[in-house]
């Protein structure tokens, strides 16, 4: 915490620096950072003041080091500078940028200014560059870099090493190399720890694996975010549908992925439709409301049918006043019960530690859970009625019956809805806190006020 604060400090003096004009020295105190906390710094000059002050400081900075800096920007921040600097800058950026990098920046440019940087492109970088631009968004394609260490299965390994040293400065990874054969196709596999193990008159083909993991250039990217959280890779290989080499994806790029969609996953478990990757405070008001009004409106409905229901009841409230005060309690108990369950399943299914194979055990385990938790939670409620808010046996009956209940069905609704979702090919985190809770909301009122009916013998 003391590095944060230190960190914030830094911050703050740069940008009082930088309100007085002196920009050769905040260029100074930037430069005593790394380039990561350079790029943090230039966000919040960029927020808290303009974007010609960042431009500024972004021009005086060595050129090695701009570009390393500008790779570790937003993608908003980083367009923001192309647009403010030169041609000439913004080619030197292109150039000397990591290849799945460069991609990532293009795409987020006008189509007039990357035909402009393509203009001055070699014709097999533009046509490579371009190939890697028409994949689908969100694909394997879309991720990987060409930028990896390829061998042939007749070298030894002296002549593999020597190429490691010769190809090894301009790759994403030196620590898997990948054996091709003809026609690019992938043969195997092989680490550097094996290469430096071995022999040097040994042949890549005698100690290769051919045993490995890969995925296919089409794959959607949380597919392959899966293979990497399964495995624990750092590199791995992509192929097309003839099983040839065209590029890998690096466990740097997939972090990125997977921080996109856990916060997808978040957003739809609270009812946020937003396909954006727009920070809060960068969101406008207008757009903050169209995101969270369609499930509000599908909740009110559902609420208006919560409503309808205790309406049938009225005479029942009004014979038994009471019974008015168990309501909350109830509708919020199902709705934090269910909401449990579906967090955990949502999790399993996510990890890959829960399938749709798994239904009937993840049953037959939340209904044995609910049995547990309602029988607990009725028994406390019952001594809280009975001694506490001296009601009759009646309504503690009925009120903790129908807690017993309404528990039940809420853990095995939040246990099976995501895993129906998953089977009709629907995102699981759909079917969180916002639907679980209505659904409850009106299964409690429906079994509470139906019960009450019976046990007190109203009629209605």
């Amino acid at each position: 915490m003391e590095n944060e604060r230190d960190f914030n400090e830094t911050i703050e003096e740069i940008l009082e620096i930088l309100e007085q004009k002196q920009y050769v020295k905040a260029r100074d105190e930037l430069l005593k950072n790394n380039e990561v906390d350079i790029a943090e710094i230039l966000e919040e000059v960029l927020e808290e003041l303009d974007v010609e002050t960042t431009i500024i400081v972004f021009r005086m900075l060595p050129k090695n080091v701009s570009v390393e800096v500008f790779s570790y920007l937003p993608s908003e921040d980083q367009v923001e500078i192309i647009q403010g600097i030169t041609e000439r800058e913004i080619s030197y950026i292109i150039e000397e940028l990591d290849f799945d990098d460069k991609i990532d920046v293009l795409e987020e440019l006008p189509a007039n200014l990357v035909d402009k940087i393509l203009e001055k492109t070699p014709k097999e970088e533009r046509k490579l560059i371009n190939t890697f631009l028409n994949y689908p968004e969100n694909s394997a394609g879309s991720l990987m870099t060409p930028d990896y260490i390829s061998l042939q299965n007749n070298m030894t390994v002296g002549e593999a090493l020597a190429y490691i040293k010769k190809e090894g400065m301009d790759s994403e990874t030196v620590y898997t190399c990948y054996v091709k054969e003809a026609g690019r196709k992938l043969e195997g596999i092989v680490s550097l720890r094996a290469l430096v193990i071995h022999d040097e008159d040994t042949k890549i083909s005698e100690m290769m694996s051919t045993e490995y993991v890969y995925v296919n250039v089409n794959d959607d990217q949380e597919e392959v975010s899966e293979a990497f959280k399964k495995y624990g890779f750092l590199a791995i290989p992509v192929v097309d549908k003839e099983h040839r080499l065209v590029g890998i994806i690096t466990v740097d790029d997939i972090l990125d992925v997977i921080e996109e969609e856990t916060t997808e996953d978040i957003e739809r478990m609270a009812g946020v439709i937003d396909g954006s990757d727009t920070e809060y405070l960068d969101m406008g008001v207008f757009r903050h409301a169209k995101n969270r009004l369609p499930w509000l409106i599908l909740l009110s409905v559902s609420l208006m049918i919560t409503g309808t229901i205790i309406e049938q009841f009225e005479a029942t409230l009004q014979q038994v006043v009471a019974l008015t005060f168990y309501l909350p309690l109830l509708m919020g108990t199902g709705g934090n019960t269910g909401t449990q369950a579906a967090t955990l399943v949502i999790r399993g299914i996510s990890l890959g530690d829960i399938d749709l194979k798994d239904a009937l055990r993840v049953f037959w385990k939340e209904l044995r859970v609910s049995v547990i938790l309602g029988v607990i939670l009725s028994l406390f409620n019952f001594a809280k009625i009975i001694f506490i808010d001296h009601q009759s046996m009646a309504i503690a009956f009925t009120v903790c019956g129908s807690m017993l209940i309404v528990i039940m069905f809420a853990k095995l609704l939040g246990g099976m809805l995501p895993l129906l979702a998953k089977r009709l090919g629907v995102d699981p985190a759909l079917m969180a806190t916002p639907m679980i809770s209505s659904l409850t909301d009106m299964v409690s009122a429906l079994a509470y006020l139906a019960m009450a009916t019976m046990v007190l013998g109203i009629s209605l």
